[in-house]
């Protein structure tokens, strides 16, 4: 199920796992942990539950599988250090860009907004990585002042490699042998979701429902689908690595092409999901938690008797921080 409008391709999605798990940078197959139900006694017992680990990739989180690909065909003024690299992000992407940078002997920059937990920033910062803070409406003009002085942008959103990279996902939960009818994603930039959908409907499942799941005070791909176009908004969530103030121009594309709808949870969901993930032995930061919030909460329709996958997909949050989020 592909065609000319189509923002990533399944063989280039195979491409770009085929790049990543060459790479040096050790990204990982994640566990699908199957038949789950039973751990959570609220869900109805014909649903079957099965949980994509990827709160246990390299750098505690997917974004790894994004940057690996991008960085695989990165401009030559780069590679030779005539020209550095500049990204923004609130963690995740960062500490994966950041990691990257110090794996390959790169220089590099990333903004990161007001918002951004200071532990992220610390970290980014351990790595070797430049760090620059400002409010997350100014983000994007400050990277464009960036790029005219000699930077090279590596987008962490809406970028057709970073996309290929993420929906790599999608090949490793057909090859667990895993024929889901419902697949369920957080949303920030869309990213993770724009890849995973597409990878799942052009493998041939196409009668597959997949959810984009946001938290409700950023709500950009949200709103998009309701204006039928990007949008530019203010953003505020518990879910810092869900809440870039826009949604990409490509991830809307591949959303409104292979996504069913965009399902919003309140922060008090996430951080209950969190907990509930928490006693069973799982740990997983805000942001990775949306997905299964949205699950734990009855927002995604028609799973009863369903082959349900959840992705579950960062891990970076620190025991104080868990300690202040779970009550």
């Amino acid at each position: 199920m592909t065609s000319d409008d189509d923002v990533v391709t399944i063989d280039d999605i195979k491409r770009a796992r085929d790049i990543i798990m060459a790479s040096p940078l050790k990204v990982r197959k994640t566990p699908l942990l199957k038949n789950m139900t039973s751990y959570f006694p609220e869900l109805d017992p014909s649903l079957n539950l099965n949980m994509k680990l990827e709160s246990l990739q390299s750098t505690g989180s997917f974004k790894i599988r994004g940057v690996a690909n991008q960085m695989a065909s990165l401009p030559e003024e780069v590679k030779s250090g005539e020209k550095k690299l500049i990204t923004m992000s609130a963690g995740n992407y960062g500490k994966a860009f950041a990691y990257t940078l110090d794996k390959l002997s790169l220089s590099g920059l990333c903004l990161m907004p007001l918002t951004a937990p200071s532990s992220r920033i610390a970290l980014i910062k351990s790595l070797g990585c430049d760090v620059a803070i400002h409010p997350s409406h100014e983000l994007e003009t400050a990277i464009s002042q960036y790029v005219r002085h000699n930077f090279f942008n590596l987008d962490p959103i809406d970028d057709q490699s970073y996309i290929a990279g993420c929906g790599s996902v999608a090949l490793e939960i057909l090859e667990d042998d895993v024929s889901p009818d419902v697949v369920v994603v957080c949303c920030g930039g869309g990213g993770l979701v724009s890849g995973v959908a597409a990878g799942i409907r052009q493998s041939g499942l196409t009668d597959c429902r997949i959810y984009a799941v946001e938290p409700e005070g950023s709500r950009t791909m949200y709103e998009s689908f309701r204006k039928g176009e990007p949008v530019t908004m203010a953003v505020n969530s518990v879910a810092t690595g869900l809440s870039p103030p826009y949604a990409g121009n490509l991830t809307y594309r591949c959303c409104r092409k292979y996504v069913e709808d965009v399902i919003l949870v309140s922060d008090e969901e996430i951080l209950t999901c969190m907990s509930r993930l928490f006693d069973i032995g799982l740990k997983a930061e805000p942001s990775g938690c949306a997905a299964m919030a949205a699950i734990l909460n009855n927002k995604i329709p028609d799973v009863a008797g369903k082959n349900v996958v959840v992705l579950i997909t960062g891990s970076n949050v620190t025991l104080s921080e868990m300690s202040s989020y779970i009550k």
